[in-house]
């Protein structure tokens, strides 16, 4: 299988970077310091976040905060999920274990348009896959059948290469994750009525801008009731015109 061999190759010339393996380690560090406190703040049984319950994302945290034992269930696998990414022998199964996790968050923060995590579960989803693909040669197994004597490929010798190349697309990755998602909504409820408000006199209509800032903290309406509210109020102004 020509793909195989070509990707069995390619991973061998990864994992046998001494910078790229200094880089992964900062990644399982990093991802384990993500979970590791929120981890325990459910296990304590205490509310994660100061948000107001009228924020999409306070209003969604209180409701799970009063879940019983399925809260403080996700902080304990969050909390494993984190101490298997500090052992060695047991990344991959750390690594699998936060995916679902951290994809979860991200699309929540995406949906709710929660700017504390905005940028960061999307780097995260993404730095839990390079660990993934880093463990490419325990997982093919499982994903693609794959021919014994693929896996006995000679392995190269540990390299001392910098991989400017690779750490270039990562930083530019990053920059791209950042930009989208910092512009890809025109109007965001933001953590309190101020921030929210605050926004507004760089908005297209500020008037509908303050009337969906009001709907989301003082009346405490669903996110998509007051971006209905919104875009029908700029509808009109465009009629207007």
């Amino acid at each position: 299988m020509a793909l195989s061999s070509t990707l069995d190759r390619i991973h061998a010339q990864v994992t046998h970077n001494r910078w790229l393996r200094y880089f992964t380690v900062f990644v399982r560090l990093a991802l384990a310091a993500g979970f590791l406190p929120s981890g325990y703040v459910k296990i304590a049984g205490e509310r994660f976040t100061s948000l107001s319950v009228n924020h999409p994302m306070g209003n969604y945290l209180e409701a799970l905060h009063h879940t019983g034992y399925y809260y403080t269930f996700i902080g304990i696998a969050q909390m494993t999920a984190a101490v298997l990414l500090l052992i060695p022998r047991t990344v991959l199964l750390g690594a699998l274990l936060y995916f679902p996790i951290i994809l979860n968050i991200c699309i929540l923060s995406l949906a709710v348009r929660f700017e504390g995590s905005l940028v960061t579960s999307p780097l995260m989803v993404l730095a839990d896959l390079y660990l993934l693909c880093w463990h490419y040669d325990r997982l093919k197994f499982i994903l693609v059948p794959t021919p014994v004597a693929d896996a006995a490929a000679h392995k190269p010798v540990l390299s001392n290469r910098f991989p400017i190349g690779f750490l270039g697309g990562v930083f530019a990755t990053m920059v791209l994750v950042v930009l989208t998602v910092t512009t890809i909504y025109d109007l965001m409820p933001r953590n309190t009525l101020g921030d929210c408000q605050r926004q507004c006199p760089d908005s297209s209509n500020p008037a509908a801008c303050e009337q969906f800032c009001d709907c989301i903290h003082t009346q405490g309406k669903p996110l998509s009731h007051c971006l209905d509210a919104y875009n029908k109020a700029n509808a009109l102004v465009g009629q207007a015109r």
